[in-house]
């Protein structure tokens, strides 16, 4: 009994893979090794290459600048109404992009936006700009890594954190020496999923930002825009973006043991030094 339920698990576990992979062994088995190296050559895929990456770049920078402090507020602080802002937190999740795409032209657009008037006011113009690519990517990508710093500094051990406290280390330096280093593993995979996820971006940013060429097309949109021009340069791109975005995954995979080393050593140093 024990062997049938194993190979009723086993059985499961095959049916998924082949449901997963089965699209992405197709993408490749249609891209030549040859194509998909030419498709570096391609100007428009390298526009879109670029446009996906600087975007995706400055908007994590924002996402783990801001993001790292407020989810350290949420996971150690307990207030009335936290469960809801969890929720609100983790809300883009679940939106259909065009619902992400039409509330930022709502909030930012010049005519009709929450904000249009002062921006107008200013002369700023942020829908079919690079600005409006890195806002859309913080939209949709910035809750997978504040769900998961949540978890990260929720889970770590408030001994230490205590011990830091006790000694004399002030908040923000028990946050620094650390709270941060311990949650360094969680915080790594936050950033890297939600870079992940900023790449992959397609709905709002076509909505909000459009797709011109070298400005805010990026890789998603380049894929959407050959479909009809040329079906085989969208597959060696679509090929690309999956090459890149496995490259991602498999980094997160590799990170917790440096981290883990990090943590180690990093994190007894707080209370020692504040003696």
């Amino acid at each position: 009994m024990k062997s049938f339920f194993s190979l009723v698990l086993a059985i499961a576990l095959a049916i998924t893979l082949a449901f997963l992979l089965l699209p992405l062994v197709a993408l490749f088995l249609r891209v030549p090794p040859g194509d998909l190296l030419g498709a570096l050559g391609n100007e428009t895929a390298v526009d879109a290459l670029l446009v996906s990456l600087k975007t995706s770049l400055v908007a994590n920078i924002f996402i783990l600048g801001v993001g790292t402090p407020a989810a350290y507020f949420v996971a150690t602080r307990s207030f009335p109404g936290r469960k809801l802002v969890v929720t609100l937190i983790e809300l883009p999740l679940v939106l259909p992009p065009a619902v992400a795409g039409i509330g930022l032209l709502a909030t930012f657009g010049r005519r009709h936006g929450l904000l249009g008037g002062l921006l107008d006011a200013s002369g700023v113009s942020i829908t079919l700009t690079q600005t409006a690519v890195v806002l859309a990517i913080i939209f949709v990508a910035s809750p997978f890594y504040l769900r998961t710093a949540i978890a990260a500094f929720s889970s770590v051990d408030p001994t230490y954190v205590d011990a830091s406290r006790t000694l004399g280390a002030s908040p923000s330096r028990t946050f620094w020496r650390v709270a941060l280093p311990l949650a360094a593993g969680g915080l790594s995979a936050g950033a890297a999923l939600a870079f992940a996820r900023g790449l992959g971006e397609f709905g709002a940013t076509i909505m909000f930002a459009g797709s011109l060429q070298g400005v805010t097309q990026t890789l998603p949109l380049a894929i959407y825009a050959q479909l009809d021009l040329d079906f085989d340069a969208a597959l060696a791109m679509g090929a690309l973006l999956v090459l890149v975005c496995l490259g991602v995954l498999l980094f997160v995979k590799l990170l917790p043991s440096w981290t883990r080393f990090a943590s180690i050593s990093l994190a007894p140093s707080a209370p020692s030094s504040s003696k």
